[in-house]
């Protein structure tokens, strides 16, 4: 069974730290870009970062640029986002992808994990 599964989201304060992980299981994300997305309640998911097959090239939202990190482990079968310096406006439900095309843009396609919760208070 192809899938992905978050983990690592919780409630932190403003400037704070998460490290979110998401695992595959069924598939092999050699073979994917992956990404991250977020959905914040009453609002369209938005494309937060992207991650080329190799890890050679990186793509982030102007609105977390310089604050997340997304990386890649393939031998662990896993993706990172490591979120710092976090913001309340970062408040949403964080949803990892796998796709065969890069960057990851646009929510049309792909393999998506079930989501985990991110909570910034202030």
């Amino acid at each position: 069974q192809v899938q992905l599964v978050e983990s690592g989201g919780g409630l932190v304060q403003a400037g704070g730290s998460l490290r979110l992980s998401c695992a595959a299981s069924g598939f092999i994300i050699d073979d994917y870009a992956m990404g991250w997305f977020r959905q914040a309640p009453g609002k369209e998911r938005e494309f937060v970062a992207t991650i080329s097959w190799t890890a050679g090239n990186t793509y982030y939202a102007d609105s977390v640029k310089g604050r997340f990190t997304i990386s890649r482990d393939n031998a662990k079968n896993t993706v990172y986002l490591q979120m710092n310096s976090l913001k309340p406006e970062d408040t949403a439900v964080y949803y990892c992808v796998a796709d065969s095309v890069f960057p990851i843009l646009h929510t049309k396609s792909g393999v998506w994990g079930q989501g985990t919760q991110v909570t910034v208070s202030s």
